[in-house]
């Protein structure tokens, strides 16, 4: 994406973030978790450079983009060292290009891509890519056909393959409620995710507590009190 929309108000967008942060805060209080245990992914998918400096100054340090190329466009244009994540699908033939970015992937669901990655970190490049680089697995806990991801019951067999590569570390899992107008109705996707999350923790397969990259705009107070580490939000913040 070459071209983009105008940046954000900036009383707008201060407005909007606070209100986010608060309810986030109110969320961990519900579940007697604390807000530091919480990461806000800004996802600035479709907005401009200045936006991502804008969020910076205004305390954020992690952003979120969906497409490869968008993002390598965008971030020769911006100044702030925000820590950039992959939120959507990545490409084994996009995996250098990735790397040469981005943070941390929050989709991995092929065998195959988790061996480029291996092998291209291996190779030294990036010289400045995390070591070992962080990945969540991607599951697709409602069983939605549009969904990418694994099924639950082939998380486990998955994270196995992260013993045998050197470069890559399972840093937690990744899901995406179907959509509701009901924040209540991704309670159980949300909970799944959670429960195969402990399991894989319990047999050494992720951290314990484990990373957990669930919510969105429209359902991000549930996936907090469902024990989300990571919440991704844009149009909270944009629209």
């Amino acid at each position: 994406m070459d071209e983009f929309p105008p940046p954000a108000d900036p009383v707008r967008l201060r407005a909007r973030l606070e209100t986010v942060r608060a309810r986030i805060e109110a969320a961990c209080r519900r579940a007697g978790r604390s807000g530091a245990d919480v990461t806000l992914v800004a996802v600035t998918k479709n907005r401009p450079p200045a936006d991502v400096d804008a969020l910076h100054a205004l305390g954020v340090a992690d952003v979120g983009e969906n497409r490869i190329r968008e993002a390598l466009a965008k971030a020769p244009r911006t100044s702030a060292p925000v820590r950039w994540h992959l939120v959507g699908s990545l490409q084994r033939n996009k995996a250098r290009k990735a790397l040469s970015l981005f943070s941390a992937f929050h989709s991995a669901d092929s065998p195959e891509l988790l061996e480029a990655l291996d092998r291209i970190l291996g190779e030294g490049e990036p010289p400045r890519a995390p070591s070992p680089f962080p990945v969540l697995v991607q599951v697709n806990v409602s069983g939605e056909e549009t969904k990418h991801g694994l099924a639950g019951d082939d998380v486990l067999p998955f994270l196995e393959r992260f013993a045998s590569l050197r470069n890559l570390r399972a840093a937690g899992l990744m899901t995406m409620a179907p959509y509701s107008d009901d924040p209540g109705d991704a309670r159980p996707h949300f909970a799944r995710l959670a429960a195969l999350a402990r399991d894989a923790a319990r047999h050494g397969l992720l951290p314990d507590p484990p990373g957990l990259s669930m919510g969105m705009s429209g359902d991000f107070e549930t996936a907090v009190e469902e024990g989300a580490t990571w919440v991704r939000i844009g149009s909270a913040l944009f629209t």
